[in-house]
């Protein structure tokens, strides 16, 4: 990859809540976003690639979106793999356009769970519904609770990934919600499955988030303002249940890290900021052992040591993440390291030069990595 393929357009919706607006109408107004940043106009698109709608599910949902914008791809289509499915969807939109399949790639993605309907995230999980394994938050706690066992990651730990990133979402005029947290609120908040409590979950959220991926060639051609180098990407995924899995503190992300970063040539090391996912605050715990930014064991200490706040040695989910700008899953991420590599971030890094963004699904099933320059 190396840069061939670049970023050259970002837009989003504002989150929170929709009441009335269809997934459609919310992806359409990402998408002219995007266009415009990106300085081009929707007939140059022939590339569409889309997260279908985790609350609302349809059938040829990217053909339908299609013809909702006007545009008549070459290439295209929905794809699934819960959370991580954006930033897969950049790589798989970046692959096509070096195999010449398309030329310049809309990748987007829109839910209204929260004017809508949330049954997706509330229902019985497989089989275990029949132990009371109800909605995602179990499996989440239960590989908590793991890590708490294994390593004796403390309460205090998982506190200081919400402090973080709602600190960061406070000072972020896009985010939904902008209010900091405190260890006494933290440890105040209502438990929702044991260890988690409420502040350990991220936000319901409508709202829609779109990219214009396109040639590093073709930028220079457009003159496209300011083009962010994809300089890596990889995935991994686990095909067990968390009841079922070996080992509940080692996740796909260490696979699909290792992919990106040998694809972009960089290490750790090279790291200014990051990206995490944060769907609850274990899952950054994790991400950032799995990704060799700790060793296992170590994630929650170097949280509570303010590693993760801006001027820390590693400024993570610098727009706020899922625990306060939006819960989205992931698109939003891939938005604010593009910001952080331009330069125009509310929360900007200074003299950032590579970002590492995750994004994962299911419970910790499914991972991707983005790496980006500029």
């Amino acid at each position: 990859m190396q840069g061939k393929v670049v970023i050259a357009g970002i837009g989003q919706t504002e989150f929170g809540r929709h009441e009335g607006r269809s997934t459609y109408s919310l992806n359409a107004e990402a998408a002219r976003k995007a266009l415009a940043d990106a300085g081009i106009e929707k007939d140059c698109v022939d590339g569409l690639f889309v997260k279908f709608p985790t609350s609302n599910f349809e059938f040829m949902y990217g053909q339908k979106l299609a013809e909702a914008l006007g545009i008549v791809p070459r290439i295209g289509g929905v794809w699934d793999q819960g959370g991580a499915a954006n930033a897969s969807l950049v790589g798989y939109a970046a692959m096509a356009i070096e195999a010449g399949q398309c030329d310049i790639a809309l990748v987007t993605f829109a839910d209204n769970p929260k004017s809508g309907t949330r049954q997706a995230y509330q229902r019985p999980w497989g089989n275990d519904e029949v132990h009371g394994w109800f909605g995602v938050p179990a499996g989440y706690a239960m590989i908590a609770q793991r890590h708490m066992q294994q390593y004796g990651t403390r309460p205090e730990d998982l506190a200081a990934v919400a402090m973080a990133c709602r600190r960061h979402g406070a000072s972020n005029p896009r985010a939904q919600l902008r209010k900091q947290l405190s260890l006494d609120d933290y440890m105040a908040s209502p438990p929702i499955v044991s260890p988690l409590r409420r502040d350990d979950c991220c936000l319901v959220s409508d709202g829609g988030a779109a990219l214009i991926l396109m040639s590093a060639e073709r930028a220079r051609s457009l003159k496209v303002d300011k083009p962010v180098p994809i300089l890596g990407f990889g995935q991994g995924q686990t095909s067990w249940e968390v009841s079922q899995r070996p080992d509940l503190t080692t996740t796909a992300a260490k696979v699909s890290a290792a992919t990106a970063f040998a694809a972009a040539g960089l290490t750790p090391a090279d790291i200014d900021v990051a990206q995490i996912y944060d769907c609850f605050t274990i899952t950054p715990l994790l991400t950032l052992e799995d990704y060799g930014f700790c060793k296992p064991g170590q994630s929650g200490a170097f949280a509570s040591e303010g590693n993760l706040e801006l001027g820390g040695a590693l400024p993570m989910n610098t727009s706020g993440g899922l625990l306060s700008e939006t819960g989205m899953p992931g698109m939003q991420l891939i938005i604010e390291g593009v910001r952080q590599m331009r330069g125009e971030s509310v929360n900007q890094v200074p003299d950032a030069q590579h970002c590492i963004i995750s994004n994962q699904g299911g419970i910790m099933h499914t991972h991707s990595t983005l790496l980006l320059g500029n």
